[in-house]
């Protein structure tokens, strides 16, 4: 199926990108803790509340002790309760990505965006390998030594989560979407680190464009060394599901395969957001809830799919129960955002989009 490729379309995509990414991280905020809230776990929960298949946000906690296990801000992130999105670095990290780029224009450097995240974002509202680059920075320290000095967490999802503005802004251009990313992941991650930014911000670009999921994954793995653990693992994933294996087994298969890495590191993630692409089809609930259910770092890893998945459905067809509840309202700690609108988000990134795009790829989009 294919549309015509107007300015409408793309700012239905470019919505639908901010709408999914959010609502994905909702979804899976209450049970981001994976070595808590394992893929089992989350489906005994989902069970006991008769809510698989899962086709809206979380249920509400069944009693006391699954409550106490769930993020506390769990709150304002189950059915029922939404008003508005809640805060999270996820969403943070996009939007500070667009002001980085209506700020400094496509040309930014590394140290731009360094600078970018004193001035705009707390301390605390970072964690891992960006709180330790964060904490560099402030210590007077420069790209690359910002990514390696006391910073364990060099190819953890940090950057990857920071990629979807570089795809959003280069529809149906995989690598100079990869290029723009790396010039931000250099900040605090390395190996692996960068190239699942590099990944992620070229599989949304491709996203745009690309006839099946399947297509802007291969696309994406394209940006990448091949030899590289993500790529790997990616196309690890990618080979299982063609042999037809059932989602449950590809993921405790490579469950195995990258056990010992942690349930924050790149790579398992990567398996965990691919999975969810490929047997979620093409359908953006089926997506999210795959994904999310697949365990690890679900926040994370529901805002990726989320993105992509919406940017393919554009946002008038994501389902209402997603998109209804968030009120078209964002939560930020980003200096100067918070409570901003997010078809206004969307407005901004479209201009992005049309007025810093190379080689009038904007008139081929399809799907």
């Amino acid at each position: 199926m294919s549309t015509q490729g107007t300015a409408p379309d793309l700012a239905d995509r470019l919505h639908g990108g901010w709408l999914g990414r959010i609502a994905g991280n909702m979804l899976g905020k209450p049970v981001e803790q994976g070595e808590v809230w394992t893929r089992d776990r989350i489906d005994r929960y989902l069970r006991r509340a008769a809510a698989l298949p899962l086709t809206d946000y979380l249920p509400e906690p069944a009693d006391p002790a699954e409550a106490a296990a769930l993020r506390p801000e769990w709150r304002c992130c189950v059915r029922g309760r939404i008003d508005g999105s809640c805060r999270d670095d996820d969403v943070d990290y996009a939007i500070l990505g667009l002001h980085l780029l209506e700020t400094h224009g496509f040309g930014f450097s590394t140290e731009q965006v360094g600078d970018l995240w004193l001035l705009r974002l707390p301390y605390l509202q970072t964690f891992t390998a960006e709180r330790a680059a964060y904490r560099n920075l402030a210590n007077g320290l420069k790209p690359p030594l910002t990514a390696t000095y006391d910073n364990p967490y060099q190819e953890w999802i940090g950057a990857l989560i920071r990629a979807d503005v570089f795809g959003w802004t280069c529809p149906g251009d995989p690598v100079r979407a990869a290029g723009l990313a790396r010039r931000d992941a250099v900040l605090s991650h390395t190996g692996n680190g960068v190239y699942g930014a590099m990944w992620a911000a070229a599989l949304i670009a491709a996203s745009f464009t690309a006839p099946t999921v399947r297509d802007a994954l291969e696309a994406a793995l394209a940006v990448v060394p091949a030899g590289s653990r993500l790529a790997r693992t990616v196309r690890r994933v990618t080979s299982l599901y063609e042999t037809r294996l059932p989602w449950e087994q590809t993921l405790a298969t490579v469950a195995e395969e990258t056990a010992g890495l942690g349930w924050i590191h790149n790579v398992p993630n990567a398996a965990v957001l691919t999975a969810g692409l490929l047997y979620g089809e093409d359908d953006f609930t089926r997506t999210l809830a795959l994904t999310v259910r697949g365990g690890l770092d679900t926040d994370s890893n529901g805002a990726t799919a989320g993105s992509v998945a919406g940017v393919r459905t554009g946002a008038r067809a994501i389902p209402a129960q997603w998109r209804e509840p968030l009120r078209d309202t964002v939560r930020s700690a980003v200096f100067g955002f918070d409570g901003v609108r997010i078809s206004a988000l969307a407005e901004r990134t479209l201009r992005l989009a049309t007025t810093g795009s190379q080689g009038g790829r904007l008139d081929t989009l399809s799907r």
